[in-house]
């Protein structure tokens, strides 16, 4: 039997003023190792999802703490038949998750961190206004039971939202959450800077809660959301029924493909009535390439 990919989601926010010069040695490393993914360095610190062989994983986490830096440097693992993206990217960035709000830096304020086992006594505080600092489409297919969805197509979108929804002389204590725990991380550091005395964030995120509170406490409904081809992951961190809209790039739940709007590779009911005919002529030739060039796979073998 062949040996598992793992596939490891991490980041850590640190003072990296060397960061373009970490960059090389980095990727000469992961390619050494046939790692794939994405990982982003930055000013503030560095974020990504990669995967690679257990030796090569290892590898990878290892060279990043060896930087003094980096030595706290957290990961969440998870496991798949096979490389769940296609190629290695190692990116200079402004910022490694992109709130657009200059001088926002977790690594001078931030809010309180709460482990997974905590957060399902927290939430459940009336007091605690608990928001979801994901993407609509994220949100779409998951979220915990009672969270704000603040509706934004892109992290850009949040100070917004904060301003013209929130009130830190109203909204006292506000508990918030991601994917891996770095955009509510970098959000509670904005709203204390905004004059939210009281911000707690999930630290972890949804990746560490699923894998580490069972699914008989959880008070997680649905899929999380995650940027590969698994589209979505349920407790245990395994791969969920969620499958991906080629024409719109949202996920699609098994509910979405019994709506006449769905059309394998071309629609779904988020995108069915954004379509132009010459999109939709242009995915279901897309589609027909791909089945003919399937069947012809399928011949040679």
């Amino acid at each position: 039997m062949d040996e598992p990919v793992v596939v490891a989601a991490l980041y850590h926010f640190a003072r990296l003023d060397d960061f373009r010069d970490l960059r090389e040695p980095l990727l000469a490393l992961c390619q050494a190792q046939d790692i794939r993914g994405t990982l982003l360095l930055a000013q503030e610190g560095v974020n990504g999802t990669i995967s690679g062989t257990r030796v090569g994983i290892d590898a990878v986490l290892a060279r990043l703490r060896a930087d003094p830096r980096l030595a706290a440097l957290e990961h969440k693992e998870s496991f798949s038949d096979r490389h769940p993206f296609l190629r290695l990217k190692v990116k200079l960035k402004q910022e490694i998750v992109t709130l657009g709000v200059p001088f926002v830096d977790p690594n001078a304020v931030v809010g309180t961190y709460v482990d997974p086992q905590d957060w399902n006594a927290l939430i459940s505080d009336p007091d605690v206004v608990v928001i979801d600092t994901r993407n609509d489409y994220e949100v779409a297919i998951g979220t915990f039971a009672g969270a704000v969805d603040p509706k934004t197509r892109s992290f850009r979108e949040f100070p917004r939202y904060v301003s013209e929804q929130l009130d830190p002389a109203k909204h006292r204590k506000v508990a918030m959450f991601c994917t891996g725990g770095i955009r509510c991380e970098k959000a509670s550091s904005y709203m204390r800077q905004q004059g939210f005395e009281t911000v707690y964030h999930l630290k972890g995120g949804i990746l560490k809660y699923l894998e580490e509170v069972p699914e008989s406490e959880s008070l997680w409904q649905g899929e999380c959301f995650v940027f590969d081809e698994r589209v979505g992951v349920t407790h245990g961190l395994k791969a969920g029924e969620a499958g991906l809209c080629h024409g719109c790039r949202r996920a699609v739940t098994p509910a979405d493909r019994e709506s006449p709007k769905y059309e394998e590779g071309i629609s779904c009911p988020a995108c069915h009535d954004e379509l132009t005919g010459e999109q939709r002529a242009r995915f279901a030739e897309r589609r027909l390439q791909l089945r003919l060039a399937a069947e012809r796979a399928g011949k040679a073998e």
